[in-house]
């Protein structure tokens, strides 16, 4: 028994950014500007954040949110409470605005409170919002932001916000403003329409990039976030294709004789690596550069199927699936090639391994005894740990942060397929804050995006 993807096993059987536009603002643009005639010298690239991830694991930070006015400042205080309130890692509460410049400390206390955020929104042909964090024990402020965009970014507003927010509070950058790529899927299980999709990180703004007439799988993002690699059967040869979000153009990489599939960008941006069959029932690993399509080789084991690889964030190692010692397992090897040094020793089949952006660690999927396992291991192989199970869970990818992990959960189907689900869920890489990213239709193969810049 061989344990891939189910898009490997089937294979080998058979839009704009913070920083573009500072002068202006312009459709997809967002200005921020700070609010420097008040703030204190708390700054957040002055002092430390006021508490660490670990202990907000143990204790969420009790964080006030208010409304910020009604109609549009309402639907802005929502998305970064509800931002804020995913990460478990805060107690965020609500309220109405102060009318002082200053928020009644005393009271916040008595709330409990240890931040509170104040703001105030101006709707025109733009929307301004200036925000301030303070803080309640202390009673000074924090930081002050005004931010500046077009009418129909103001989603992406309240998403920097939340991320400036998580960031003073916790000394690392937030992951709010982000995109994944995903595959919606409709109708029965074994007769399913798949299209590329992208939303919001939280669910929200789904756009479907394909039409659905071709199986579609495998999304994986470039590091700048304008372009997804992806797996697509059109024309029934399946392929991997490289999509551009800002042109929406589609084009095929490399002209390979046997099937290609499982693609990824290196950290730079300027290759993909990938998988393609051989004529003996195996599979290698080719890195292809995108400026010039010239290709080489990584692996070439005869019989071997070597698949799933994945790039070190430095871009010198890559981790992959193979099953040269007879069960698919976790490997590592140089880059540049060289000898491939075996990582897995746990009981059952290991595959989709991705490093996570801080390098420290590895997540996978597992196929055991006890059913699939999402888990994380080092990069040698050790602590390696579960941090859910189920019927199926596959498909993970980290957040920019290395915080949280997406993946794709999928229940057991009665006779004839009914009642088959698949969903995105998002975990924190300590094991807790499991929750659901609601989609329209089924879904699965998240690939969570870079930061929006």
């Amino acid at each position: 028994m061989s344990f891939f993807s189910d898009v490997e096993s089937e294979l080998l059987q058979k839009h704009l950014s913070r920083r573009a536009l500072l002068g202006g603002v312009a459709a997809g643009s967002v200005l921020v500007s700070p609010l420097g005639e008040t703030v204190s010298s708390a700054r957040a690239e002055d002092a430390p954040p006021e508490i660490t991830v670990a202990h907000a694991r143990q204790a969420s930070i009790p964080i006030i949110v208010p409304d910020f006015g009604g109609g549009l400042g309402s639907q802005i205080s929502n998305v970064i409470i509800a931002d804020l309130s995913s990460t478990g890692l805060f107690q965020v509460m609500g309220g109405e605005l102060s009318p002082n410049a200053e928020p009644d400390f005393q009271s916040l206390r008595q709330r409990g409170a240890h931040v509170s955020v104040s703001a105030t929104v101006s709707e025109g042909e733009s929307v301004r919002v200036e925000v301030r964090l303070w803080d309640v024990i202390a009673e000074q402020q924090l930081e002050g932001r005004a931010y500046t965009a077009s009418q129909m970014n103001w989603r992406r507003v309240a998403h920097i916000i939340a991320d400036e927010l998580y960031k003073r509070l916790l000394g690392e950058e937030g992951y709010f403003d982000t995109r994944i790529a995903y595959i919606a899927r409709s109708g029965p299980r074994r007769l399913q329409q798949t299209r590329l999709a992208i939303m919001d990180q939280d669910g929200a703004n789904v756009h479907m990039l394909t039409s659905g007439s071709w199986l579609t799988l495998e999304p994986r993002f470039s590091p700048s976030g304008e372009r997804i690699a992806f797996l697509s059967y059109a024309n029934n040869r399946p392929r991997v294709y490289v999509y551009d979000l800002k042109t929406g153009q589609q084009s095929i990489l490399g002209a390979f004789e046997g099937i290609s599939f499982a693609p990824r960008f290196s950290p730079d941006g300027q290759q993909i690596i990938l998988s393609v069959t051989t004529r003996d029932g195996g599979s290698n690993l080719y890195i292809i550069d995108l400026d010039t399509q010239r290709r080489r080789r990584v692996t070439s084991l005869p019989g071997v199927i070597d698949t799933s690889p994945c790039f070190s964030p430095d871009g010198q190692n890559i981790v992959f699936n193979s099953d040269r010692d007879g069960s698919p397992q976790l490997y590592i090897m140089p880059v540049s090639g060289g000898d491939a040094k075996r990582i897995s020793y746990g009981a059952g089949h290991y595959g989709s391994p991705v490093w996570s952006p801080r390098g420290d660690e590895i997540a996978f999927t597992r196929l055991g005894q006890e059913g699939f396992s999402l888990g994380l291991m080092a990069p040698d192989g050790m602590g390696e740990r579960t941090l859910t199970q189920g019927f199926t869970v596959e498909s993970p990818s980290f957040s920019p942060n290395g915080r949280a992990l997406a993946f794709c959960r999928q229940n057991a189907a009665s006779s004839g397929g009914v009642g088959f689900t698949s969903s995105i869920e998002v975990i924190d890489v300590a094991g807790f804050n499991e929750h659901l990213i609601p989609t329209a239709t089924g879904a699965s193969d998240p690939a969570w995006s870079p930061l929006r810049r």
